[in-house]
């Protein structure tokens, strides 16, 4: 974990309630799956942001306005700096992606899915991503896959754009070597169900302190208590009990 001051290089809107932020700083120790914790000014506790993008010194994050705390950044302009925690959270394991890794995006669950697309990719991987979405207004960030050259298939709810229904609709009849998936946990409980191997989910708990000392954000798991901070947000799906 390093804290380190980041300057806003642009902050602009990708959809109504998302935005996309561009950060320069040290980002060395961001890695897939990771995220940084932002202190914010008049704001007692951080807010947990998962990395979208690490490069050169270049931060990126996508996050959506769902409270006074993102509303707060949403209105934030270049040349302002914050002070942000990042190295935090244990990512994904690349390692176990195989040939032809399946990755699966729910609406701001998206996010981290690029950087590991990314990263897959430039390590030789065949890369298919599910990106699912509620309507067509939703949609962010499906070009910048497939400007990777990742396989990319969309899914919204009400049918509005790609393939109606959810990422699961998607998902049926898809050859994969491993699943790498984040999103909202219905989500996730219906992708573990319906998929074939072995998978690593990345959770969302509400976070205290964001590096494992306040235990807030602790699951039970099938070798005992994990904080979501610390041990995740990334579990392997045989680590996994639901409620």
């Amino acid at each position: 974990m390093t804290q380190s001051v980041f300057t806003i290089k642009s902050n602009i809107a990708l959809t109504e309630s998302v935005y996309k932020m561009t950060l320069s700083g040290d980002c060395s120790e961001c890695r897939p799956g990771g995220f940084v914790n932002i202190q914010l000014t008049g704001r007692f506790l951080r807010r947990p942001i998962s990395v979208c993008d690490a490069y050169e010194n270049t931060l990126v994050i996508i996050y959506k306005v769902v409270g006074k705390g993102t509303e707060q950044m949403s209105r934030m302009q270049p040349g302002e700096a914050l002070d942000i925690l990042t190295g935090l959270g244990n990512g994904y394991d690349l390692s176990k992606g195989g040939s032809h890794p399946l990755l699966i995006g729910g609406g701001v669950g998206v996010p981290p899915m690029y950087m590991l697309a990314k990263e897959l990719i430039a390590g030789g991987a065949e890369v298919s991503v599910i990106l699912g979405f509620n309507t067509k207004e939703e949609i962010f960030y499906e070009n910048e896959f497939r400007a990777l050259g990742a396989d990319v298939t969309v899914t919204t709810v009400d049918g509005s754009y790609g393939v109606q229904g959810f990422v699961t609709d998607a998902a049926k009849g898809m050859e994969y070597t491993h699943v790498f998936t984040c999103g909202p946990e219905p989500m996730l409980r219906a992708v573990y169900k319906s998929i074939k191997g072995d998978g690593q989910f990345s959770f969302e708990e509400r976070m205290g302190c964001g590096f494992g000392a306040c235990m807030g954000c602790s699951c039970k798991t099938v070798t005992g208590y994990k904080r979501i901070c610390k041990d995740g947000p990334v579990l392997r799906k045989e680590e996994i009990l639901w409620d």
